[in-house]
């Protein structure tokens, strides 16, 4: 399974991509995957890995911080990142791999900590800057490897188009010039898959962890401004999703505020829509603030917010992503209507013949896509 990061759902009809074409007409093409709330890259990746919702594996957020434990956790400590006790669940290549079923990945959130004090058989520490090519080389040799050695599971990650996105927007054309390289990679990919003896054999996803919406400086909240900080003890996030640690006894104060703010939305926490499944986890603090679609929220002032973010609403469909998928268990030609990005824990278990962990997923809702 390969995620190509920040992958809308309407990404492959702006652009030519014949190999992400050829893959729907010999495989499975989805009309799009709605990703989990808070639509941003390590929740999802994570719930993808463990079919929860980012409430329930404790992801909740890219930054956040912990109320049980007293520490913080974000994207850009590696520390916090490598740490297996900020991560609940158990990721798909912990459920494989206790199960006899060798498993690798190469760059998937979760997977260079040490979860349920376990790795995979292989695995990569995170580095930004490998060359998408050489990722795809590695993963070949690992499916060149014998049987009793080679990982009958791999995720890796690739972080476009989510980088040029955030910094053109997702109707730009360094955005379509970037679908038009990673459509070439896939093919690359295919291609070199097609040549091993175990090609008939293997099953292959290509899907994201959520979309892309255009923001301006011209829609944006300063919340430093809006809000009386003396009110706040923590905040914790990244635009258009923060969450908020009141100072004892200001819970509601701070929620009249934030009520009076237009083009975001505030909860306090348990207070959230069913639909979203946030907001009991402990570390979403008292209250969760979004902005509306296109909207941007900032502690301080920016000179710019870049062009695109997401993180919105996951019902808003431009944070819908790709999924995709060929081989066996797969039926041929067949477009799968809309699901939920749970689903995909319990589909590759299946897959796999592997007894799925606790879960939120459901199989019944993607089992249309596989052969009898």
């Amino acid at each position: 399974m390969l995620s190509l990061d920040g992958f809308r759902w309407d990404y492959a009809d702006k652009v030519p991509t014949p190999n992400l074409d050829r893959i729907a007409k010999t495989g499975v093409k989805a009309k799009s995957l709605q990703p989990s709330f808070p639509s941003k890259t390590f929740p999802n990746h994570y719930t993808i890995a463990t079919g929860l919702y980012p409430d329930h594996h404790g992801i909740v957020l890219n930054a956040f911080y912990d109320p049980e434990t007293k520490r913080y956790y974000s994207i850009r400590d590696r520390k916090t990142v490598e740490d297996g006790t900020f991560y609940g669940g158990e990721p798909i290549w912990n459920t494989a791999e206790k199960q006899g079923v060798k498993a690798g990945t190469f760059f998937w959130v979760g997977s260079d900590a040490d979860i349920q004090k376990m790795h995979p058989s292989y695995w990569k520490k995170y580095e930004h800057h490998f060359p998408f090519e050489q990722r795809i080389d590695s993963v070949i040799s690992w499916l060149q490897l014998p049987e009793e050695k080679r990982p009958h599971l791999i995720l890796w990650y690739m972080h476009e188009p989510d980088s040029k996105g955030h910094k053109f927007g997702h109707d730009s054309e360094e955005v379509k010039n970037e679908i038009i390289y990673l459509d070439s990679l896939v093919g690359v990919f295919m291609g070199k898959v097609e040549k091993l003896p175990i090609a008939n054999k293997t099953n292959i996803i290509i899907t994201s962890d959520h979309g892309m919406e255009n923001i301006s400086d011209d829609r944006k909240v300063e919340l430093r401004k809006s809000i009386n900080m003396e009110w706040v003890d923590i905040v914790q996030g990244y635009n258009p999703n923060y969450l908020i640690k009141a100072k004892k006894g200001y819970i509601d104060s701070l929620y009249f505020q934030l009520k009076q703010i237009p083009h975001i939305s505030v909860w306090k926490t348990g207070k959230l829509p069913e639909r979203l499944h946030y907001g009991t986890n402990p570390r979403t603090l008292d209250l969760v603030i979004s902005a509306d679609s296109s909207w941007s929220i900032v502690l301080k002032d920016k000179k710019s917010v870049g062009k695109g973010t997401h993180g919105y609403d996951n019902a808003n469909k431009d944070m819908h992503a790709i999924f995709y998928a060929s081989g066996p268990a797969f039926k041929k030609g067949y477009v799968a209507p809309t699901f939920i990005n749970v689903d995909i824990y319990p589909l590759i278990a299946h897959i796999l013949g592997l007894k799925p962990a606790k879960n939120d997923g459901n199989l019944e809702d993607v089992k249309g896509m596989l052969r009898e």
